[in-house]
């Protein structure tokens, strides 16, 4: 059993930007039955973060808080060490190196989850880069595998610089595909090395070709959904894992649209609400471990900088990942 009593983790107690967030010393609680306590050595931060610190699209708070988050902590994506079991909690220990993608949490020293949701971190993987994994890279799986991506098939990935993008790049490799990265210029030399067999401006899509790509993977959500099937030869799909900026209904509208315009067409839309899958996290950690997979983190800040780190992901543009991460050698009772 852990014991430390309390713990500092960023709080918010309105939905606002990264300035709602406050430090504060919470206190530390015992798992219950299923459930494990983590000892958080790194937080990878998400889009999908920030969207719930400000409550958008308002259509989320019917779940996740009305007036203020019910998860006053935010950070899904943990990786760290396992202090306290609950009861019934098999095939994990003391000690323990796990990561998952959580329901928020990971910005403090210390999280309590479920422990079917987390799996083993490989010994040579960074906790960096294991927090890196399990949103992102899983989204990216999901989307492939939506798009029945295969051997030889010819991808264009709008948005390939981002977290996602970065891992859509590379597992889309793997499978033997024929990538064109869609990105800002900046992320143009690490898309190459990613395996990108051609990267190009999004500035640039009015001039791709058209009947030319098998699969379309929109990262994105702003591009003409009419242009981007136009894009696709016969029998292609798109696959939209974002939806645009819409204040009230987010991606709601625009995946409706998409669904429209393919009924009775050969060219088929296909929107992903991706979920959380340890099952996929624990197979993207071993690609990690094998050395065919690479979380790009694109900047890591110390647990006391997290309203900084909120604000960059809050910013955008950065090429891969922004990680907080923990100093695990200090017990959460005085670490800072």
């Amino acid at each position: 059993m852990t014991t430390t009593t309390t713990m500092i983790a960023w709080t918010q107690a309105t939905y606002g930007g990264p300035e709602t967030v406050t430090r504060n010393e919470l206190p530390v609680i015992e798992p219950g039955p299923g459930q494990i306590l983590i000892d958080v050595a790194a937080t990878a931060l998400n889009s999908a973060d920030v969207r719930l610190m400000r409550g958008e699209p308002l259509l989320v708070r019917l779940g996740f808080g009305l007036s203020r988050p019910k998860q006053p902590v935010q950070g899904r994506d943990v990786a760290g060490r396992v202090t306290a079991l609950g009861d019934g909690v098999t095939g994990l220990s003391l000690g323990d190196r796990v990561a998952g993608e959580l329901d928020g949490g990971g910005l403090a020293q210390a999280v309590l989850t479920e422990a079917a949701k987390v799996v083993a971190i490989p010994d040579n993987v960074s906790d960096v880069d294991a927090a890196a994994v399990p949103l992102a890279g899983g989204t990216a799986w999901q989307a492939l595998e939506a798009a029945a991506v295969s051997a030889d098939c010819r991808v264009l990935i709008l948005g390939a610089g981002g977290g996602v993008g970065t891992f859509a790049v590379q597992l889309a490799k793997l499978r033997g595909a024929r990538v064109h990265a869609l990105s800002r210029p900046e992320a143009f030399d690490a898309l190459t090395r990613l395996g990108a067999d051609e990267v190009s401006d999004r500035a640039e899509l009015g001039t791709l070709p058209r009947d030319h790509y098998d699969v379309i993977i929109d990262l994105g959500g702003v591009a003409p959904l009419r242009s981007l099937l136009q894009l696709l030869r016969d029998g292609g799909r798109l696959v939209s894992v974002a939806g645009g900026e819409a204040h009230v209904f987010g991606p709601l509208g625009r995946m409706l649209r998409g669904v429209v315009l393919s009924i009775g067409r050969s060219r088929k839309f296909v929107p992903l609400m991706a979920t959380a899958k340890p099952e996929i996290t624990r197979s993207l950690l071993e690609l990690v471990a094998s050395g065919r997979l690479t979380p790009l983190v694109a900047a890591t800040l110390p647990l006391a900088q997290a309203p900084q780190a909120l604000a960059l992901v809050d910013r955008g543009g950065q090429i891969g990942k922004v990680v907080v991460a923990v100093d695990r050698g200090v017990p959460p009772s005085s670490r800072a």
